[in-house]
Formats: C-alpha cells, structure tokens, sequence
C-alpha cells in the first residue's frame, strides 16, 4: 500500500498542474501515512512511449519524502531542462518511476581499477563528486551501461568532465534504491 501511495502522490503532483481538483491534501496524507513525514530522498522518472520525458530528485534526504515526492515530481514533469513541459496529451502513454535512495556512502578505492572491482553492476547507483563536478546515476542506468568501466566513464561526463578525471581520484559515493514503477494511467488518483 506504501508504494502505491507514493504513486498516487506523484500523479496526482503531476494532474495539479492541469486541473486544481488533483491538489494534494499534505495534512491528511501526513495523518494516514506517517511514514511521508520522515526525510526521504526520491527521484521521480518519466518515460513516454518507452522514452525517457524526466528525470529530477535529490540525492540527499533534506525534507519530508512527501515534498520530496510531490517537488520532484512536478520538476520531473515541468522543469527537466531537457525537455519541454510535459502537455496533457502525453499522459496517456506515461510511465511513472518513483526511486527512493538510500543514504549515500562514501566509496573507498586506491586507483581506478580498484574503484571498477568495488562497484557492484545493478545494485549500486553512483555519486561522483570533485570540484565544481558533480553527478549521479541511479542503479537502474546499469541497464543501459552493462560493464563497471563503462558506467564510470559515462558517470564523468555527466558530472562534466571526462574519464581522466579519475586520476585525480573524486569521491565516490554509492546509494541503493527501491524503485517502484508504474503505467500513469493504471494509477487511480488520490
């Protein structure tokens, strides 16, 4: 019933935009489901049509999984510069991911190839930090990057730079996730 409430909750995030009846009543939700008011860190994730629409969350847990659900899933829709704003059109072959993170872990490694045998493929999402770079994949990117090395070299660009930065040896952090996925329009809304 949890993850299903946490669907609900994005959806109806994501309808508010559209129609004000959808509004999310964060007092009672807080009432039923004491488990919304404890700080819990989420990305929400849409595909249309099979391809990804959005992608917005936080890395660290800084305010309740509620806000987090219901911020993240209205950027997710609305504000993924990537993308223009999500039309009411395209809600018909959505696809809803709401990942809750664990905390993240610092990741201790001598070398890059001592970082590539510590990474576990399709448990581990990534945090890359070093500078002014900075980014994250979550574990399910293993689907698309199979091999430890390749996830790492990917990871680097992402964050804005490239492979050698691993030279300069970054912090590494590692997280897990619970995902929970669903069609948007098998949801029934709040």
């Amino acid at each position: 019933m949890t993850d299903f409430v946490l669907l609900q909750i994005t959806k109806n995030s994501i309808l508010s935009k559209f129609d004000t009846k959808y509004n999310i009543n964060k007092k009672h939700l807080s009432a039923e489901y004491p488990f919304l008011n404890k700080k819990g860190a989420v990305f929400i994730t849409l595909h249309h049509n099979n391809q990804l629409r959005g992608c917005i969350g936080s890395i660290i847990a800084h305010r309740s999984l509620l806000e987090d659900v219901i911020h993240n899933a209205h950027c997710a829709a609305f504000e993924d510069p990537r993308f223009q704003p999500l039309s009411n059109d395209e809600l018909t072959n959505l696809k809803l991911e709401v990942s809750i993170l664990s905390e993240p872990e610092i990741l201790e490694y001598d070398d890059f190839d001592d970082l590539v045998r510590k990474i576990r493929p399709n448990i581990d999402g990534l945090i890359l930090k070093h500078g002014i770079f900075q980014g994250t994949f979550l574990p399910q990117v293993w689907e698309q990057l199979l091999s430890p090395k390749n996830f790492l070299e990917h990871l680097s660009m992402k964050a804005g730079s490239n492979p050698s930065i691993y030279d300069q040896h970054p912090s590494i952090y590692r997280y897990k996730v619970r995902a929970i996925k669903e069609n948007f329009n098998e949801i029934l809304p709040l």
